[in-house]
């Protein structure tokens, strides 16, 4: 460093955000996603959510904090597997257009089209021709699907390298999460940099005034997570819908019905 020149001060990072706090305004943000899935229903509204990021960049956690108290039904999640071999004949986004939202879906999709952009491109699953085609070709895609009425949102989770080896090694040493780690995603974590490079060539192509791409810090999970449902709340136009108010019906009366004297096969109580 030359002489008399001070080193740039880095912002403090912010402290981890306490359990408590998180499920306080985790359980805020489930009553507005209630009432966007009633709108979304009520209004006949598709919504399609795309989440990207790298192995460990938190997009599971995301999507079930999302998801949790809303209906499977209107809130459908699609991790697609790995590609048939009529499926690689096919144009790439052509498999994962019979997924997109009818009316009052809500579509949530556990990496998407990009893959092609991202681990395929750098693990050598296709060319970078087929890349480069793919990169130039999507946001034509993305503008019909918008077009014809979808609210597209594309969220790519950044987590730094240290957080990633943090939680990939949770991930070798926690008997609960063993299965999230693969035999692809020590090969991915040894290219952080290809990645990088993938990353930035993807948002250079597909980051457009109509589908742009919305990036969140994800090295604090549960920050990530609000921050992540409070912007999707904030970009979709919902309401409140009126609802009756519900009372419970009176139960029938017994009659002569008795509890029967049947010998159950009990569940052990050792709890």
């Amino acid at each position: 460093m030359a002489k008399g020149k001070k080193k740039a001060a880095t912002a403090p990072e912010s402290p981890k955000l306490k359990n408590k706090d998180y499920l306080e305004q985790l359980r805020k943000l489930h009553v507005e996603l209630v009432k966007l899935q009633e709108w979304v229903i009520a209004k006949g509204v598709k919504v399609c959510i795309v989440f990207e990021g790298r192995d460990g960049a938190g997009k599971g956690g995301t999507i079930k904090a999302l998801t949790e108290r809303v209906s499977p039904r209107v809130f459908r999640v699609v991790a697609l597997p790995a590609p048939t071999d009529r499926e690689k004949s096919q144009m790439h986004v052509q498999r994962y257009l019979p997924y997109l939202p009818a009316a009052g879906e809500v579509v949530i999709f556990d990496r998407s089209w990009y893959n092609r952009a991202g681990v395929e491109r750098v693990m050598g699953f296709c060319t970078d021709e087929q890349a480069d085609k793919f990169l130039k070709s999507i946001p034509w895609v993305e503008h019909a699907i918008v077009q014809s009425g979808v609210i597209l949102l594309k969220y790519w989770l950044e987590v730094s390298p240290e957080e990633q080896t943090r939680r990939l090694e949770a991930r070798i040493n926690d008997g609960r999460k063993t299965w999230k780690l693969t035999p692809m995603d020590l090969k991915s974590y040894s290219r952080w940099y290809d990645y990088s490079r993938a990353r930035d060539e993807m948002f250079k192509h597909s980051d457009t005034e109509h589908a742009p791409w919305l990036v969140a810090d994800s090295n604090d999970k549960r920050r990530a997570r609000l921050n992540i449902i409070t912007d999707v709340l904030s970009r979709i136009p919902y309401e409140d819908v009126k609802r009756e108010k519900v009372e419970l019906p009176k139960r029938q009366k017994p009659g002569k019905y008795r509890d029967p004297d049947y010998p159950y096969k009990r569940v052990a109580e050792k709890f």
